[in-house]
């Protein structure tokens, strides 16, 4: 049974901050997970210190007999948190947790699951289908992840994080139904509006989309090599800003040297101090079989 959660739980109900997550235990999650490792040290313990934070807010479910246990619970929390550290003020940096204020609700599956999906063509025909799915945030409602494809992001991976993935899609739907364009700072890029600032986000977003998108016909119709940045960032824009930001944090070396610009968007959003984020280049595994929706 999981007992870290509810320990942080009672703690957070009469103090101010829980205690931070056993050394032991952090350890061992940066050591599994090593694109969570930060530049510095001081980052290190602000993503410490969200986790905690984050347990305390949340509720993690295991279905079908799956084990929630602390380790499960902190690897979750820690990449949940990732895309947060830099967006708390800096004697608070729980503050950032506001972006996952509308939900509790974490579903951990045993495999990944088969999801009813409906759909309309161009001549008004409904079609029903199953999609096997690895993850899925819900408008303010629960995330469900796959437990093997959460551990599937261990030592990198091909630029993939399951848990990432996912809540970018909450973070995109804080200011309602997802567009791939999160709620953007005032003054975001020398921007003086609202509007400007997402006209200048989806400036830069949108070619990198239409550019994958060419990448991964150029490969399926002509035998051109599939692009490295994952194909199911090419099926919606709003897809493809999740798993452009999985492989900016994943493998922010790489991505940056294949997506400079989008590195470039995506530092001025997560990293506004202008504090580098950096990951461990490790040998990588296969891909993944399933994504994330």
């Amino acid at each position: 049974m999981m007992k870290l959660a509810q320990r942080l739980s009672r703690w957070a109900q009469g103090f101010a901050a829980p205690p931070p997550i056993p050394d032991e235990l952090w350890s061992a999650t940066l050591t599994r997970y090593p694109f969570l490792v930060q530049a510095d040290e001081a980052a290190n313990e602000r993503l410490r210190r969200l986790a905690a934070h984050f347990l305390t807010q949340k509720e993690f479910t295991g279905a079908h007999g799956f084990e929630i246990t602390d380790a499960v619970a902190v690897t979750i929390a820690a990449q949940a948190c990732l895309p947060l550290v830099h967006l708390g003020p800096p004697g608070r940096p729980e503050a950032a947790l506001a972006w996952y204020d509308d939900f509790v609700g974490i579903v951990i599956q045993r495999g990944n699951v088969l999801a009813r999906r409906e759909s309309m063509d161009a001549a008004g025909v409904v079609h029903r289908y199953h999609e096997v799915i690895a993850g899925e945030a819900m408008e303010r409602g629960p995330v469900m992840l796959s437990w093997p494809a959460v551990e599937a992001a261990s030592h990198g991976g091909p630029g993939h994080s399951v848990v990432i993935h996912e809540f970018i899609h909450k973070m995109d739907m804080k200011s309602g139904r997802p567009n791939g364009c999160p709620p953007l700072p005032p003054g975001f890029m020398g921007t003086k509006s609202a509007r400007a600032a997402r006209a200048a986000w989806l400036s830069m977003l949108q070619p990198a989309y239409h550019a994958l998108r060419e990448q991964v016909t150029q490969a399926e119709r002509f035998g051109q090599p599939m692009p490295w940045l994952d194909a199911y960032g090419a099926t919606s824009l709003v897809e493809f800003l999740p798993v452009a930001c999985e492989a900016y944090f994943v493998q922010r070396k790489r991505f940056a040297e294949e997506w400079p610009g989008l590195a470039m968007l995506f530092d001025a959003f997560f990293d506004p101090r202008g504090q580098a984020l950096t990951t461990r280049q490790t040998a990588l595994p296969p891909p993944p079989a399933n994504r994330a929706s």
